[in-house]
């Protein structure tokens, strides 16, 4: 054991490093885990689910809900403590579709929650090391007992999975044992982690369970092994640094921070204090109190934990403010180091746990307006995953002096700030006051972002967001459709139709969006009527929404969609397709009162229409004038090269009626305008032959994640 605690390190019995995830009413527990990180677990996606009392493969990220966890300490005590889904990897088939009930293997299932632990963080974890044919591993039931050890051995491993024949005594793997670390003690380190087991058959009539025989499976389970579950976490940018053992000792970071540490604790007893202080504040047991770590060592841990440098430079900040900086310095060097100490980062994961859920909802909106260039989102769609996200963030480019730039997690936090009421602004404010003293930011660089922020949210003031509803539609046979919907008075998208089996006719489905318009409340200030968004992929971009009637004999009036609500389409699909191009369409979207329209009106090529529009970042809205057999790959390009407004006429031949119409509207206000068109269009068809379609890619709202079923045209 080195002088830190390291991952490992203290576990005379193995079972310690069980979590038990537990059922979130009356607290069963379902399954298992392990601690990945200092304040995160990893465990299946399934477990999850059963822990919310969802299907077992639901593949749909369960949001903000939490689940309990139990983290044993060395002692084999148990503490409990609320966690959330960071980072959900769903259940998927091979071929990347739904896993059927009746599916015994499949791929993904994981899920890496956050755990609301102690400020010092969660004991260390297990160490890891790849899985290997032959290896004897031992599994526990998720309540960690020891007398639940399940005796394995590694078979047929390969990209994705193992399997593991459990010993002929002792205890057999079964329900409870999912998510539980495969414990190696030849390697004294986790192997991966159990998914599930084989259960003898049943009779296909009765469901009962049919006499043994001989021929029958017997104790044979299947894991992830652990660098299966690297590779699906790595991108996500969860995992910790290098185990000390393999640190490069030649690398520039360790180098200077070794140096560092000789200069900045130059006694045995100054090394021994500061080493102990950084141990209790990072959650990791401390070695002697009379021998030091080695400069070496200590540099190590640095690198390793990756709040260790933080909260070291938090400790010098206010007796050795250049040491403090050298530090922060060379560790910069290094990738591993995350931005918080352990007390900054559970302090605001405090705050957010607490944050009203309107302004939490607004998160992302925050984020793009404090970081407009910002190059992509995370693939995750939870708040934990875009904390993690931004704090990998380097700095804005103006300091306003020689010293630190703010973070970019610092700027976003102000944004966020200036949302809540004045409490909540000031506990964030004190918080961001403090982070920015223990990195060495002038105050009047703080100052300048704070008085961005403040602007921002006077505008948004003046700019009341629009209630919308937001409709995903996909195809389900000729002429049928099926529908998902949700509505967004302001705090985010809030579903409410889950019915995504049922398939509508082009009337019905009117007749179904106009019966949820006709609950919602609109503001008793804003007399615009609701923008309706519809939701398609790439082959329902010329879906005739707007033109959808509602045709019921009881009913006074008929109602079509698009006369009554401003309709546009949004294409979630090509606007991600290229991550490259987000930052574009969000540098489009803040210029559009002032940005410029673009009109084709000759058919082009692809390339001809990269050429044009990639690096005209004050091009926000593009005319499609051109027949309808080029008109689809130059409207699909523009959305997928951020283009966040597109008009076309899905019906002319010739020259549009439609371009030349909105070409005099301010782009702002083309879905009311569109809209008035359309209207036109009903009461005088020869005089507005034209049939609009407007694209419209808001990046101030969100929208909810998708699961689309039809493919994709590879590029």
């Amino acid at each position: 054991m080195g002088w830190f605690g390291t991952a490992g390190d203290g576990a005379v019995d193995p079972s310690r490093h069980v979590v038990s995830v537990r059922r979130s009413e009356g607290g069963k527990t379902v399954g298992a885990g392990f601690v990945l990180g200092a304040d995160t677990v990893l465990t299946c996606a399934h477990v999850v689910n059963a822990a919310l009392d969802r299907p077992m493969l639901e593949p749909r990220a369960p949001g903000p809900d939490e689940v309990t966890v139990e983290v044993r300490d060395e002692m084999g005590a148990g503490h409990r403590y609320s966690a959330r889904v960071a980072h959900w990897i769903a259940p998927r088939a091979r071929d990347g579709g739904t896993v059927r009930p009746d599916d015994d293997e499949w791929l993904g299932d994981l899920a890496v929650l956050r755990v609301d632990g102690p400020p010092g963080g969660l004991l260390a974890g297990p160490r890891l090391v790849d899985m290997e044919v032959g290896q004897e591993v031992e599994a526990w039931h998720g309540t960690g007992g020891a007398a639940t050890y399940a005796r394995l051995t590694v078979h047929g491993l390969d990209r994705f999975r193992a399997y593991l024949d459990g010993a002929a005594t002792g205890m057999a793997v079964g329900p409870g044992y999912s998510g539980g670390p495969l414990w190696c003690r030849a390697e004294k380190a986790v192997a991966g982690l159990v998914v599930a087991h084989f259960m003898p058959p049943r009779d296909r009539a009765t469901g009962a369970r049919l006499p043994y025989s001989p021929q029958h499976l017997v104790r044979r389970s299947w894991a992830v092994p652990w660098q299966r579950v690297a590779d699906e976490l790595r991108p996500l940018g969860v995992l910790g640094g290098e185990a000390p053992e393999l640190l490069d000792t030649d690398d520039h970071a360790f180098l200077l921070l070794t140096e560092a540490i000789e200069d900045v604790f130059p006694s045995a007893s100054s090394r021994v204090t500061g080493a102990q202080r950084l141990a209790r504040a990072c959650g990791v047991a401390p070695g002697s109190a009379v021998t030091p770590p080695t400069p070496e060592e200590f540099a190590a841990f640095l690198l390793t934990h990756p709040r260790a440098l933080a909260a070291l430079a938090g400790h010098l900040r206010r007796d050795a403010p250049r040491d403090a900086d050298r530090i922060l310095a060379a560790g910069g060097l290094s990738r591993t180091p995350r931005l918080l100490s352990p007390q900054e980062y559970a302090a605001l994961r405090g705050h957010l746990k607490t944050m009203e859920p309107d302004v939490l909802a607004r998160f992302p909106e925050a984020v793009r307006a404090a970081l407009p260039h910002l190059a992509a989102f995370p693939c995750g769609d939870t708040t934990e995953s875009l904390l993690d996200h931004l704090e990998g963030l380097p700095g804005d480019g103006h300091a306003g002096s020689a010293g630190p730039r703010v973070p970019a997690l610092l700027r976003v936090m102000e944004y966020v700030g200036a949302l809540c009421p004045g409490s909540r602004r000031a506990e964030l404010r004190l918080w961001a006051d403090g982070v920015a003293r223990r990195l060495g930011i002038a105050r009047a660089a703080i100052g300048e972002r704070r008085s961005d922020a403040q602007e921002w949210a006077r505008s948004l003031r003046h700019r009341t967001a629009r209630v919308r509803l937001l409709v995903q539609v996909t195809r389900a046979g000729q002429g049928r459709h099926r529908l998902r919907i949700w509505c967004d008075e302001g705090s985010g998208p809030r579903q409410v139709s889950t019915d995504s089996v049922r398939s509508y006719s082009a009337s019905d489905a009117a007749r179904e969006v106009l019966r949820v318009l006709d609950s919602l409340t609109p503001p008793a200030d804003d007399e615009r009527p609701p923008l309706l968004e519809v939701l398609v992929d790439r082959t329902g971009l010329n879906l005739p929404v707007d033109e959808w009637t509602a045709r019921d004999p009881d009913a006074l009036v008929p109602g079509v969609l698009g006369v009554e609500f401003p309709l546009v389409v949004h294409c979630p699909e090509l606007l991600r397709r290229h991550g490259r191009f987000m930052a574009h369409w969000r540098s489009r979207w803040n210029r559009l009162d002032s940005g410029k329209t673009f009109v084709v009106s000759e058919p082009m090529d692809r390339e001809t229409i990269y050429s044009s529009l990639v690096n005209q970042l004050d091009t926000v809205r593009v005319c499609v004038d051109v027949p309808p057999g080029p008109r689809d790959g130059i409207v699909q390009t523009c959305l997928a090269l951020g283009i966040p407004v597109v008009v076309w006429d899905r019906g002319r031949d010739g020259a549009s009626h439609t371009v030349r119409y909105v070409a005099d509207l301010a782009t702002r206000e083309l879905p009311d305008g569109v809209r008035d068109y359309r209207a036109n269009a009903k009461a005088s068809p020869p005089d507005f032959p034209g049939r609009p379609v407007l694209a419209w890619a808001d990046a101030d709202r969100t929208v909810p994640r998708l699961h689309l079923t039809e493919p994709q045209e590879s590029a």
